[in-house]
């Protein structure tokens, strides 16, 4: 499943829309997510924003063992999306130091 967090933009074809973190951590823990794309300004902080669901992915992949699907960053904020890429390169070293220690 190809998951798309944003509150205004219109998702790719083939993409499943949710609006708030949550929506798309609960997508995650099924286990079925195979892409996702991020947002940051969701328009409630309150709420959460995209970054978030780089934490949680995050944390999920560190104490978890989590396999994070690819993810990447569509929001127009420029300092929330390089803060969210760094982010997803941690998850990614993280998740390759994973599969080296499993092997």
């Amino acid at each position: 499943m190809k998951v798309y967090l944003d509150d205004e933009r219109t998702p790719p074809k083939g993409w499943r829309l949710v609006r708030w973190p949550e929506d798309a951590i609960a997508l995650l823990e099924t286990g079925n997510v195979t892409h996702l794309s991020l947002d940051h300004d969701l328009g409630d902080d309150e709420r959460g924003t995209g970054y978030d669901v780089i934490l949680w992915l995050e944390e999920a992949v560190v104490t978890k063992g989590f396999s994070p699907p690819h993810v990447k960053v569509h929001s127009a904020n420029t300092s929330a999306r390089v803060k969210m890429e760094l982010g997803i390169q941690s998850i990614e070293r993280f998740a390759s130091r994973n599969k080296h220690e499993s092997v």
